[in-house]
C-alpha cells in the first residue's frame, strides 16, 4: 500500500477555510466532510487515517476536504468552537426532554440557508480545483450528469447543512451523501427538492445515514423520520443504527470506505 504523498494543509475554497489532504499528487475524487456544532474546524480530520487504512491504494485518488463552519462560538464560552448557524441549546434540550423534538422537522433553522450558500461555494471551488480528471469509464460508475464524482457529508449540524446544500444548492448532487447523526429539518423544502418529477435531486445519489439509538443530542426517532421521508427519492439509502450516543462509529466508516472504493473503481 502506498501512503499519501502530502500532509494536511490549510486552504480556502470558496467562502470557507478548509483543512485538506491529498492522497497523491493528482487526486481526482473529492471527499468533503463537515464537522458538527461546537466542534473545532478540524474535528473530523482524525477520520482520515482510518479511511485511508480501509481504502488502501485507492486513497491515492482522494482529496479529503474538511471545511470550517463560518460561525465563531468564542463569545459563547466555546473558544475554538465553530457553528454552521446559531443554536439555542437550552430550547433544544427542552424539546428533547418533552418528546417534542419533531416540532423542528418542518422548520427552517435561521442561518441554514446562508451557511448552505457558503458551503455550496466551497464545493464548487473544490470541484474546480482538482488537479486530475477521473479515469475514463464506460460503466455505471460515471457521475451524475457527466460531472466529476464526489462525496459530501457531515456530522450532526454538519449533516444538516450538507443535506440542505445537496438538495437546494446550485451544485451537482453528490454521488455519495453522508449523514452522520443528523436529523430532519426544512422538511417541506427537502421533500419538494427530492421528489420533483424527473429531476429529483437524489435520484442518482447513494445516501449513507447512521445514528445512535441512545443519542441524547438529536433523537434517534427524528433520524428515522428523515430516512422515512426521503429514502424512496434516493438511488440508494442505507440507514445504519448502532447502540451508542451522538457519535460516529467504526462500522459506518467501513461502509463509507466501501462506497468510496466503488467510486474509484471506474476502469
Amino acid at each position: 500500500m502506498n501512503t499519501p504523498k502530502k500532509s494536511f494543509h490549510e486552504s480556502s475554497f470558496g467562502d470557507l477555510a478548509c483543512t485538506v489532504m491529498d492522497g497523491s499528487d493528482e487526486p481526482w475524487l473529492p471527499v468533503i466532510l463537515c464537522h458538527g456544532y461546537g466542534a473545532s474546524g478540524d474535528d473530523l480530520v482524525g477520520l482520515t487515517d482510518y479511511l485511508i487504512s480501509k481504502l488502501g491504494d485507492a486513497a491515492e485518488a482522494v482529496r479529503f476536504v474538511y471545511p470550517v463552519a463560518p460561525g465563531d462560538l468564542a463569545d459563547q464560552g466555546m473558544p475554538g468552537g465553530r457553528a454552521w448557524w446559531p443554536l439555542n441549546m437550552a430550547s433544544l434540550q427542552q424539546l428533547l426532554q418533552t418528546s417534542q423534538f419533531d416540532q423542528l422537522h418542518d422548520q427552517t433553522p435561521p442561518g441554514i440557508e446562508a451557511a448552505s450558500g457558503q458551503l455550496v461555494s466551497t464545493v464548487k471551488a473544490v470541484l474546480n480545483s482538482m488537479p486530475a480528471d477521473p479515469p475514463a469509464s464506460d460503466s455505471s460508475a460515471t457521475s451524475v450528469e457527466g460531472t466529476r464524482p464526489y462525496v459530501l457529508g457531515g456530522f450532526s449540524q454538519g449533516a444538516m447543512v450538507t443535506m440542505n446544500a445537496a438538495l437546494t444548492g446550485d451544485i451537482p448532487p453528490p454521488d455519495v451523501l453522508v449523514q452522520f447523526s443528523g436529523t430532519l429539518v426544512c422538511g417541506p423544502q427537502w421533500s419538494e427538492a427530492a421528489s420533483k418529477s424527473g429531476i429529483g435531486r437524489l435520484k442518482a445519489t447513494r445516501v449513507l445515514q447512521s445514528h445512535g439509538t441512545v443519542d441524547q443530542v438529536l433523537p434517534f426517532s427524528s433520524a428515522a423520520t428523515l430516512a422515512d421521508t426521503l429514502h424512496e427519492e434516493a438511488e440508494e439509502w442505507e440507514f445504519l443504527a448502532f447502540q451508542g450516543p451522538h457519535t460516529i462509529e467504526a462500522g459506518t466508516l467501513d461502509h463509507l470506505a466501501q462506497w468510496i472504493l466503488d467510486l474509484t473503481d471506474r476502469k
